[in-house]
């Protein structure tokens, strides 16, 4: 069972499918499947990493968004191939039509119209059923939820608040409060998008246009037969705010629900509202936005990306009028903020279940993220170990230096967050093992040993592979790969490989070094830390509140001193030696 069909739900749904276990998706609106209600893009810093990590297990995103992009660039070309980002904005109604379309006629899956308000365990704490607002039980052996922002919700415009997890939609808010009832902590976060303009309204030849890429980037390997075709293109433009915008907002400052004290969760870092930049940033004279295309069709919103807010409408509009090439300009809908609840991630394991109710599973932002492409890549790997759990198989782990999936992963159940949680480049120690060009070197083995890509993907891959190391033998060799029948995006991956070749071999030996007995070794997740001698209370209540699974992870837990690791790695080397 999978609660929810945002993108988190998506590709749970999927994954688990492709796994070989039959699927139920519960969700409130079978018109609004996989929609992106904020900003229509895919990809970007980290995030494009993310997303061919997704297509390399076999998930629907990154093909999705190949056939639904109408602008493309990759961020980061000034750098090494190690952050090269592809950011594909896409057409918002065509994106959606084909998630619908791709759910609702999937034949492993079964798609139910329903608000769900409790997860049903037995007495022992193993989920046995959904309840849904009508009072209907569907029964369930595994359940991922993936509520996105609406657990909980309310929306802000100004003084005006809304119950619901996104514009027309109702919040699940009994399904909050159970959740607390079965020992969850809760903790309440905030996200928030801009209004959306009128194209008709808006004096494009003042603006500064920026096309995309050539050749136009795509998450599909230029070899997969069935690629999807391509749509046509669209600029998107640039403008800036001004200081008359500034002072407009600083007039009105008192009247944002996040400076009233309306508000009380915790909003993005890296991704801050327009009121947050004036306060925040007040030396700087301007903040870039771009002007976005929903999409292709005449009446197709602009997205205005870097003056998300949740001002009152008449103060939107007002300075939105003082913005370059928008002295005209109409709102169709003003910008909002979404407050809602999020499940502290460290009760979860590596599989993103619950560590306390078995067959119970989270992913995305209800695990406290922010972003499709974080809320994705969890939603497949909770999908996927549900199934393989169900299956009696062994569960799809990605390591650190595996992918970026294994990073976000290990960050929220090993820290959780007091924010929302957004990816990057830096937060990976292996970024240089983690490339966009590698993404299928290193997942797509592990994806067919877990049944989550065929045997014929995985061929392709192979022989893939098997060109790359030629283009790379022939590069050492002093020869020009490019000067003959190979691809150019074949020889670009191995010039990546060659850029790295150094500091590679010297990742690889960190990683096995780590991953040696004396550096990572396993530990219960019932482990009594409060029993163990040598332990202060307070580093015991650390470790019991993560249960981290192996020594590694608990050396990356905040407040743990070097005289509480070796404690528990001396124990766990007496319960490796005893096993």
């Amino acid at each position: 069972m999978v609660v929810g069909a945002g993108h988190a739900g998506l590709e749970a749904a999927f994954a688990a499918a492709r796994v070989g276990v039959p699927v139920t998706v519960v969700t409130g609106r079978l018109d609004t499947i996989g929609q992106t209600p904020c900003n229509p893009s895919v990809g970007g810093v980290a995030k494009g990493h993310l997303v061919h990590e997704i297509h390399a297990l076999g998930g629907f995103m990154g093909r999705a968004a190949d056939a639904c992009a109408i602008h493309g660039r990759v961020l980061n070309l000034s750098k090494g191939p190690a952050v090269h980002s592809t950011r594909l904005q896409v057409d918002k109604a065509r994106y959606g039509a084909l998630a619908r379309a791709t759910l609702l006629g999937h034949s492993g899956v079964t798609t139910v119209q329903g608000l769900v308000e409790a997860v049903r365990v037995d007495d022992g704490g193993r989920v046995e059923a959904v309840v849904l607002a009508s009072g209907e039980q569907i029964e369930a052996a595994a359940v991922v939820v993936t509520t996105g922002t609406f657990l909980g919700g309310i929306l802000h415009t100004g003084a005006e608040q809304t119950p619901g997890g996104r514009v027309g939609e109702a919040p699940a808010t009994t399904l909050s409060g159970q959740l607390r009832g079965l020992g969850f902590r809760l903790v309440r976060l905030k996200t928030g998008t801009p209004p959306r303009l009128d194209r008709s309204t808006i004096n494009w030849d003042a603006l500064e246009g920026q096309g995309s890429d050539d050749p136009f980037p795509r998450f599909c390997a230029p070899d997969e037969p069935d690629a999807p075709a391509r749509l046509p293109e669209v600029r998107c433009h640039i403008t800036f705010t001004n200081p008359a915008v500034h002072e407009l907002i600083g007039e009105h400052l008192h009247e944002s629900p996040m400076y009233s004290g309306q508000i009380v969760g915790v909003g993005p870092r890296y991704c801050p509202s327009l009121e947050d930049k004036v306060v925040r940033f007040a030396d700087k004279p301007r903040h870039q936005i771009f002007l976005e295309p929903e999409g292709l069709d005449e009446d197709a919103l602009i997205y205005p990306n870097g003056i998300s807010t949740c001002l009152p409408a008449a103060v939107q509009l007002a300075f939105v009028r003082q913005i370059e090439g928008l002295a005209d300009a109409a709102i169709v809908r003003p910008g909002y903020a979404v407050e809602y609840d999020a499940v502290d991630a460290r009760a979860l394991t590596h599989e993103l279940s619950s560590k306390d109710h078995a067959g119970l599973y989270f992913a995305g932002q209800i695990n406290g993220t922010s972003g499709y492409e974080e809320a994705g890549i969890q939603g497949l790997i909770a999908g996927a170990n549900a199934a393989l759990w169900l299956r009696g198989q062994a569960p799809l782990h990605i390591e650190r230096d595996q992918g970026y999936g294994g990073v976000l992963v290990d960050d929220l159940v090993t820290q959780g967050c007091d924010e929302p949680y957004r990816m990057f480049t830096s937060r990976a120690e292996y970024r240089l093992l983690l490339r966009e060009d590698n993404a299928d070197a290193r997942l797509s083995g592990l994806a067919h040993a877990h049944g989550l890509i065929d045997d014929r993907r995985h061929e392709l891959v192979r022989r893939r592979l098997e060109l790359v190391d030629e283009a790379a033998l022939a590069l050492e060799r002093g020869r020009d790969p490019g000067a003959g029948p190979t691809p150019a995006w074949i020889v670009a991956k191995a010039r990546a490989r060659r850029t790295y070749a150094g500091y590679l071999e010297r990742q690889r030996r960190e990683v096995a070094r780590i991953r040696g007995e004396a550096g990572n070794i396993r530990l219960p997740v019932d482990l009594d830390y409060f029993a163990l001698d040598g332990l202060t209370r307070e580093s015991a209540e650390r470790l019991a509140r993560v249960r981290p699974s192996s020594t590694h992870q608990a050396a990356r837990i905040p407040g743990i001193t070097p005289a509480a690791l070796s404690c528990v790695w001396a124990h766990a080397r007496t319960l490796t030696r005893k096993a």
